[in-house]
């Protein structure tokens, strides 16, 4: 990274750097140090919704770095209203989706066919998704549940099938396991409710294009959540980590048609903000001001 900056140094004016929590931070930091010594204009983009603790956890390194990019922009109102007090002149500028990669089906009839598409890490609580399949079991015997996503390597995903052992649910899960981004509109038309168990989040996309796909959506209301879809509008949002709520949320859209179908047409008009043709303009905007002024 850090060479491909040096080397290409007179092929740029500007560079623009996605900033994460954790080891990802120390790239973003050197990068940025780099750029700024080359006097380029530097943009950042605040992701993730465990950065506000990890500022808390380093603030001098952090609240040093966040004023030395020319621009800072966050697609979550969460972020910019967490770092509000370090710079009053964040953007927003929300995750892409491409519509057209999207398998649109309004769900005015649905079955209990459940999906969950993240990282197997603690931090998206995997484990969550099998207690709630476990409860719905108990009145939907026939409940699917696919699991979506690729191995971190902190025991997360042999905790899910552990747990789905345990609680007698292993032939209700099926784990997909990492697949490219082209087949998963596939996978979201095999299910009609969409979990997301995350413990941290800010606008994951992959909820964003379970929308686009007219999914109903269970979601905790964690980080950015509650900006990315309303209560009872797009989505039904309750407390992480809480198992017996999403599966009442769940089991409450499973028992009411005129709820699903509702959710589901919210949800895709909702996506639609999000899609590329109505985003690229706002980057290219940004970037068009940025080097006016160089």
């Amino acid at each position: 990274m850090l060479s491909t900056v040096w080397r290409d140094r007179q092929n740029y004016q500007a560079a623009h750097i996605d900033v994460f929590s954790g080891n990802a931070f120390i790239y973003a930091w050197l990068t940025t140090w780099m750029l700024k010594k080359l006097k380029k204009k530097i943009v950042i983009t605040l992701h993730g919704g465990g950065l506000p603790e990890f500022s808390r956890k380093h603030p001098f390194i952090f609240d040093n770095y966040i004023g030395i990019p020319d621009v800072v922009v966050t697609p979550s109102p969460f972020l910019q209203e967490s770092f509000k007090h370090l710079r009053s002149d964040i953007k927003i500028i929300p995750n892409p989706i491409d519509l057209t990669e999207s398998l649109f089906r309004q769900r005015d009839s649905i079955q209990p066919k459940l999906i969950w598409v993240r990282a197997f890490h603690s931090v998206y609580n995997p484990t969550l998704a099998i207690k709630v399949l476990a409860l719905l079991k108990r009145t939907f015997p026939d409940v699917k549940l696919w699991m979506l996503g690729p191995d971190k390597g902190d025991h997360s995903l042999a905790n899910v099938l552990d747990l789905a052992e345990k609680l007698g649910v292993r032939h209700s899960v099926l784990i997909v396991g990492h697949i490219a981004h082209a087949e998963i509109p596939i996978w979201l038309d095999k299910a009609d409710i969409f979990m997301n168990t995350s413990n941290y989040d800010t606008a994951p996309r992959s909820l964003l294009e379970a929308m686009a796909n007219g999914l109903c959506v269970v979601s905790t209301n964690v980080g950015g959540i509650p900006h990315l879809a309303e209560n009872g509008v797009e989505a039904i949002l309750v407390d992480p980590n809480d198992p017996e709520s999403m599966a009442d949320a769940v089991m409450k859209i499973l028992s009411s048609p005129d709820l699903a179908s509702r959710l589901s047409r919210n949800a895709r008009t909702r996506s639609e903000k999000s899609d590329w043709s109505a985003i690229l303009p706002r980057w290219e905007s940004l970037f068009y001001k940025l080097l006016e002024l160089s």
